[in-house]
């Protein structure tokens, strides 16, 4: 957001596949701020080989059973968005508003990322929909989305950003679902490495009860997941 934490910027030129997953590799991810534009953080990813779900994993979707995934897993959509629509801006804007403050995301930056090929880094939109009601045993086609991640993805990595949902509607922990979701998305389509965006913030311990993580502390990625949290713990002493 307005504070996140940067130890470098660059803008990235090359698009091609290698390029991208190098700076990923690097601590660099894909900003809002423009076409190109890259900021080295304390990045956060799930190396996929490694990752099987926890209990505590199956817990929080138990609690969100009533989102329509298939396998468990978000629709899938691309970015340039077709179906854009003015709700879904004012959606994503109450809802970093209602996080972190006025001012933080605004309906015209949505539809900036979901629409602008041009001006946008991001090319997947991940969809979580309620099931459609049944009656007589069918499905009733009234199903409709209550949450949404933008992302950037490749064949080999998926950088789950910019997430979004109904606060009003939304199961408690809506947010963390959506993620875990995100995960066997990647799971299920092959990917190398998932990214979860920024160790910056305490509340950010939520995102450290996945298996196979690494985060990036400036020069190499690290697994020792209690380091991360004195580093979380100090960020607010």
């Amino acid at each position: 957001m307005a504070d996140y934490l940067n130890w470098s910027e660059k803008i990235l030129n090359d698009p091609s596949t290698e390029a991208v997953e190098k700076a990923y590799d690097e601590g660099f991810v894909f900003t809002r701020i423009g076409k190109g534009v890259m900021q080295q953080t304390r990045s956060l990813r799930i190396n996929i080989d490694r990752f099987v779900l926890t209990s505590e994993n199956r817990r929080i979707l138990k609690k969100v059973e009533d989102i329509k995934t298939g396998t468990m897993t978000p629709k899938a959509l691309s970015i340039p968005y077709k179906d854009y629509n003015f709700k879904m801006g004012k959606l994503a804007k109450d809802f970093y508003e209602a996080k972190f403050g006025s001012g933080i995301m605004s309906a015209q930056k949505i539809k900036e990322m979901l629409t602008n090929a041009e001006k946008s880094n991001f090319n997947l939109l991940l969809t979580y929909l309620t099931k459609p009601r049944k009656c007589d045993g069918k499905d009733l086609s009234d199903s409709s989305a209550l949450g949404f991640a933008i992302c950037y993805s490749n064949a080999n990595i998926l950088h789950y950003s910019y997430p979004f949902y109904d606060l009003t509607k939304a199961p408690k922990d809506m947010g963390l679902a959506m993620m875990i979701m995100a995960v066997q998305y990647a799971k299920e389509n092959g990917l190398k490495y998932i990214y979860l965006g920024s160790l910056q913030r305490s509340s950010d311990t939520y995102k450290l009860q996945f298996k196979g993580l690494e985060w990036f502390n400036g020069k190499a990625w690290q697994t020792d997941l209690e380091e991360a949290k004195k580093i979380l713990k100090s960020v607010n002493e």
